[in-house]
Formats: C-alpha cells, structure tokens, sequence
C-alpha cells in the first residue's frame, strides 16, 4: 500500500490550487442507512464529492473521478485533471471514497466509531457512488469513469459492477484484483498497522505515529533509482527525523481502505475467472499501467486488457507508481482522445 498514503499525496500533488479549488466546492450527500454487500449497514451514510464544469441538460456529459487511497476529492484537485479534462465540455464530479475521512468513515461516524465501523468493499464504494448519481444528482448515465490508484481499482469495479452506465473507463496504474506481489506489501503493511501499540485495535484517542506504516508507504512509492537521484544518503536522516514526526491522516481510515483493496476481485462474482469478468465489459476502456509500479503490480490490468477489444498504455518511468501526471502530452492525449471517441 505503499505509495498510497505518500507519493500520491506529495509527488502527485504539484504547485497551488488552481482558481477552480476552493474549499467552498465540498458537498455532501446523504445516503441514509447503506447496506453493504457483507450484510453490515453504515449508518446514516454521506458521501462527498467536488464537481467542476456543467452538466449538460441530458445529464450525460458527467466524468467521476473516485478519490485514491488515503486522499480526498480535495487532494485529486492537486493533479490538475483538467489538464486532460475539459470541463467546458464535461462535468467533472471527483467523489470522496468511503473510508477517505471526508465521506462516511471510522473516524467520522458518530455512532460507529474507529473500530465499530463495518467493514467495506471496493464494491461499496462504488455502490454508494453510483448511488450518488442516481439518487441525489440524478446522472443515469456517465460519460466517463476515471481514476489513479485505489481511483483506478474503483474504476475496473465500476466496469462490472454496472457496464451499461458510462461511455468510457480509464483506470490508471489501478488493478482489477492485487497481484501476489502487492498481497504481500499489502498485508505486511496492514499487520504493521494492526499490531502498533499505540494503535491499541483502532481504540485510540489519539491518532498515532506509526512510523514503520509511514515508511513503508515511501519504500516503494517510486524506485530504487528515483530514490537513489533524488535524496542523498546524507539526506537521510532529515528524511528520517520528518517521518518520526509526521502527523497522519486516520490510522483507522487507512487500515478499512486497505482492508478493502487486499479483499477486491472483479471474478469474485464469476467464479475467478477474470475471462467471465471481461465479458460483463460494455464501455470502451484505456488502461494506464505503470511498467516500474512497486505498489500495484501492472501484470493484473496488463493481462485484463488482453481480454477486452482495450486500449493500453504503458508508463515506463521510475517513478513507478507516480508516473501518471496529467502535465504529460503523451498521457493528456491519450485519455483526451479516450474521452473524445476518436
């Protein structure tokens, strides 16, 4: 889980807001009771989302763009995704995903704190998406689906989950399930986590450090070679004395997320079989893959997009997983031309 919590949110976050974000864009939606798919309900559900652009009067010029792993609808705004997106053509709805801290999570319910909160999936979060757009914006259909990371893995949920609702799906260096690879890195993280003392089970009053959690989030964020380039070995210890003193988002928050990316495959539904999973495929895909990506293993989406009549894209960079950047004429074409139809 690496790069989720600090690449993404740091090497992906270039320069200052553009004039479109402002705190005041932050909505919310109020889903009520939500069932999840294990039976478990979170209680008095919200959602929140950012929207940039007008939706047309049919409601079909709408993009969602579902927040990544331990960011915000506010962090995604960092990116500058208008730089692939016109939002004189689109409107763009960056959604909160459930466990971000903005929308219904362990460290915001009320009545289901920390560790009372019920366990979700990648499934729900796009449920309670989809239901954001039927039920409280009332967008039938979407134009597109597009996301980096956890963002990515939404998407290719998103693509069975409800194939018939959107044009286009661009998931970027996201996964359909982890490859054994990103199991291992997830659960070593997830145990780190869960066996922190100050952790004490998700029953904290206040939020620890947890400073091998931070560190492995940064071990393979980029590569050995962006490492290397870019902080010298006398550097650190600077590096070092920041992480031990780097106050985090909510363990509990983070914890939940990667509970659900560990859990999520598009085949649980079909037996396994990822073949079956592409059939259920409507939209046009192009799929953005990171080749050097230490954090989701490119090999799963690689391999999807050879089932499917998909685009690909391959990033070769050492950045890794923080390869994708809008700023990139190579990467804005090509979902540029994705979204176009061309």
């Amino acid at each position: 889980m690496k790069t989720f919590i600090l690449t993404l949110l740091s090497l992906l976050c270039y320069g200052f807001c553009n004039a479109q974000k402002t705190a005041d864009r932050q909505r919310f939606a109020q889903l009520g009771d939500f069932k999840l798919e294990s039976g478990q309900v979170i209680k008095g559900c919200r959602i929140g989302y950012r929207t940039y652009g007008k939706l047309n009067s049919a409601k079909t010029n709408g993009i969602l763009f579902p927040s990544w792993y331990g960011g915000t609808a506010r962090d995604v705004e960092y990116t500058d995704p208008w730089k692939a997106i016109d939002t004189t053509k689109y409107f763009l709805i960056i959604a909160d995903a459930l466990g971000d801290g903005v929308s219904s999570s362990p460290s915001n319910s009320v009545v289901q704190h920390g560790p009372r909160f019920p366990h979700f999936s990648v499934r729900d979060m796009v449920e309670s998406q989809y239901r954001l757009m039927i039920n409280k914006m009332g967008i039938v259909h979407l134009h597109a689906v597009m996301g980096i990371s956890m963002g990515g893995i939404q998407t290719f949920q998103w693509a069975v989950s409800h194939p018939y609702f959107m044009d286009v799906l661009i998931p970027i260096v996201g996964s359909p399930r982890p490859s054994s690879y990103d199991l291992m890195g997830y659960n070593i993280y997830r145990r780190v986590i869960e066996e922190d003392a100050g952790f004490n089970h998700g029953n904290y009053k206040v939020n620890p450090i947890i400073v091998p959690a931070v560190m492995l989030s940064e071990f393979g964020s980029t590569t050995p070679e962006y490492k290397v380039k870019t902080m010298s070995r006398d550097s650190f210890a600077v590096w070092m004395k920041k992480v031990q003193t780097t106050k985090n988002r909510d363990w509990n928050d983070y914890l939940y997320q990667a509970i659900a990316v560990i859990n999520h495959d598009i085949s649980k539904p079909y037996g396994g079989s990822m073949q079956e999973a592409a059939n259920h495929v409507k939209a046009k895909m192009l799929i953005i893959s990171s080749k050097q990506d230490h954090t989701v293993n490119p090999i799963p989406a690689i391999e999807f997009s050879k089932l499917l009549p998909a685009k690909l894209m391959v990033l070769d960079s050492d950045r890794g997983h923080a390869a994708p950047d809008f700023s990139d004429p190579q990467m804005r074409t090509a979902i540029v031309v994705a979204l176009e139809g061309e």
